[in-house]
């Protein structure tokens, strides 16, 4: 969270210049959820910068007493994922880990990079059979680098039911690539 957010979202509504801060401290987040749930560079920069839009457009709307700017601006960025997965749907696209450009320093060898791709492959498996609200807490928590408390605030649940429901979708996933890799 910001220093004196509060104040700089109320200085925000009149100068630019205050959003561009907001901007800056909030957009490499924003970008890294997107990412992290799309796995498409371009689309992740894409819904970035609609969520950016909406936010300026509406900055109106927010409301301090209900929530944080990050929870408000998030709510804006968690709207614009099932949009976009919504017209993927509905183009018959499908959305793979595979296009994710590789993160390594070094170049990998072929081999090594074919391990990498089936190892990603039975991750996106068992990330996109988790319920929704598993995946949103995962993306924010790995993807975005959330704390417990920011997702509890972002999705409306405790800290604790947070931490629950982290423990055991972790539990699950590694159960599942357990039973994945012994086929």
């Amino acid at each position: 969270m910001l220093k004196d957010e509060r104040a700089l979202v109320e200085a925000a509504r009149q100068d630019a210049e205050a959003f561009i801060q907001l901007y800056h401290a909030y957009m490499p987040r924003i970008y890294r959820y997107f990412s992290f749930r799309l796995q498409d560079r371009q689309r992740a920069e894409d819904l970035t910068a609609a969520v950016f839009e909406r936010a300026l457009k509406g900055l109106h709307t927010f409301r301090p007493e209900k929530g944080s700017f990050a929870a408000w601006l998030f709510g804006i960025a968690r709207n614009a994922l099932s949009d976009a997965y919504r017209r993927l749907e509905r183009r018959g696209e499908t959305v793979s880990l595979e296009e994710a450009a590789p993160l390594a320093a070094r170049e990998k060898t072929p081999e090594e990079r074919l391990l990498r791709r089936e190892q990603m492959a039975r991750l996106e498996s068992c990330l996109t059979a988790l319920p929704e609200r598993e995946q949103q807490i995962i993306a924010l928590k790995f993807g975005a680098g959330f704390t417990n408390r920011r997702i509890a605030e972002v999705m409306g649940l405790s800290e604790t039911n947070v931490g629950t429901i982290l423990y055991r979708t972790v539990r699950k996933l590694k159960e599942r690539l357990l039973e994945m890799e012994e086929l």
